[in-house]
């Protein structure tokens, strides 16, 4: 089956975002590390975050759902050895995570995932690892991963990532001494914050225009409760879809607004963009708001690269807006985009171009000229659920429609996007 989107009537409504996905893979696999019971509200119940559930209560934790979005994880004070391989299907964040929190513990285990996932690299975890005393048998899925008494590290990262970052703090909390990570740039801080609220002390201290983080080794933590907030990179489709389909007003309720999260926000407002944020609050430690978005005409500009690590899985669904503005969108800066669960750089090419939209691709960017935009095409999405999702979007207020091929994957990251979007009056229906 395929999904296709149509030339749809004004939408209109008021939706909720899934669970953030990195704070539920995060909050699933710390509860695992820690002693006794965390209790998670509002986990992102999509494939790639069952995933680790998998995979954490292979790992000795007992994981429990007495609810809807309510899960329970009664933690044994660490990982012990699992009976199979821990098979992380399409999760590229739960498999690097996952490997940093299993490196501090005597255990052997082989990683693996599905055909997307045996193609990412993972040598950007695995060397800092390795530098720790992991040892690995692979550079890519399927790895056998032997942990055990590791050193502390000081690591220079030289391109943001968050990743990184949190599996060398994971493993550095059973390492011997003080494990740091410098960024030039700062990434998303969810490890820091999680880590804290799980009683571990993190420092954190201003290095030029980013930062330092520092763990000292062998804190133990302690099971805690866990509100998940609205995921800002899933709330971002319904957004886009109401500034780009004509007479249409949007509201998502709950969304994060972590300032390291909310760089496609700024990036529209300076298109132009009526996106209105009302009812700021705070849930599990993060800043949330309710997001309203209407049609807007918005204007190309060109996106300061630094803002990258902010929004890097937010770019297809901004070349996918940008199709509709005025003038020239130009995103450089981001080659991290052709080692994700695609190369989204050429698939967001090929996509629209296919769509009779104009986008120059570069090494690490593309630029996308705006105009009207024709769709009818059938795009080819190599089982990349943002790359779905971008051109469904850009089929609601495209002229003719536009068709996705292969649309399961959507649930790694968005279980529910159709039924959501149709409930705003989006015209997206299975086709053959």
């Amino acid at each position: 089956m395929k999904l296709t989107a149509r030339p749809s009537p004004p939408l209109a409504g008021v939706v909720r975002a899934p669970g953030d996905k990195s704070i539920s893979h995060r909050a699933l696999i710390l509860g695992a590390m820690a002693t006794g019971v965390t209790e998670i509200d509002g986990l992102l119940e999509g494939e790639d975050i069952l995933a680790t559930a998998r995979a954490v209560e292979a790992f000795g934790a007992t994981v429990e759902r007495p609810g809807d979005g309510h899960w329970r994880v009664t933690g044994q004070g660490g990982f012990r050895q699992p009976a199979g391989v821990i098979d992380c299907g399409n999760a590229g964040t739960g498999v690097r995570l996952l490997m940093g929190a299993a490196a501090g513990y005597p255990i052997t285990v082989t990683f693996d995932g599905d055909a997307s996932l045996r193609k990412r690299p993972m040598g950007r975890v695995m060397d800092p690892l390795r530098d720790m005393g992991t040892r690995f048998d692979a550079a890519r899925l399927p790895a056998g991963q032997t942990g055990g008494a590791l050193a502390a590290l000081d690591y220079i990262q030289t391109v943001a990532s968050a990743q990184v970052k949190s599996a060398i703090l994971l493993a550095g909390l059973n390492a011997d001494g003080v494990t740091s990570v410098t960024e030039s740039v700062k990434s998303r801080d969810h490890t820091e914050r999680m880590l804290r609220a799980f009683g571990a002390v993190v420092s954190v201290e201003a290095s030029g225009s980013g930062w330092r983080v520092r763990l000292q080794g062998g804190q133990p933590l302690t099971g805690t409760a866990i509100s998940v907030p609205g995921d800002p990179s899933s709330a971002a489709f319904p957004l886009a879809a109401g500034l780009i389909v004509p007479g249409s007003e949007v509201t998502v309720e709950g969304v994060m607004l972590n300032p390291l999260r909310t760089g496609l926000f700024d990036t529209w407002i300076e298109m132009g963009a009526d996106l209105t944020i009302a009812n700021r609050r705070m849930a599990g430690g993060e800043e949330i708001a309710d997001v309203t978005a209407r049609h807007s005409t918005l204007k190309g500009i060109v996106v300061p690269p630094e803002r990258a690590a902010s929004m890097i899985d937010e770019y297809p669904v901004l070349a996918a807006t940008a199709a509709f503005a005025e003038g020239r969108t130009v995103m450089r800066g981001i080659g991290e985009m052709r080692v994700k669960e695609s190369d989204r750089i050429a698939l967001m090419a090929a996509g629209l171009t296919a769509c009779g939209v104009t986008i120059d691709e570069e090494p690490e960017g593309f630029t996308v000229t705006g105009g009207p935009v024709r769709g009818g095409a059938t795009v080819t999405t190599h089982g990349d659920h943002r790359i779905a999702m971008s051109h469904l979007v850009l089929g609601l207020a495209a002229t003719e429609p536009v068709t996705v091929d292969a649309p399961g994957m959507i649930a790694t990251s968005f279980p529910g996007f159709e039924a959501l979007m149709r409930g705003l009056g989006a015209d997206i229906a299975t086709s053959e």
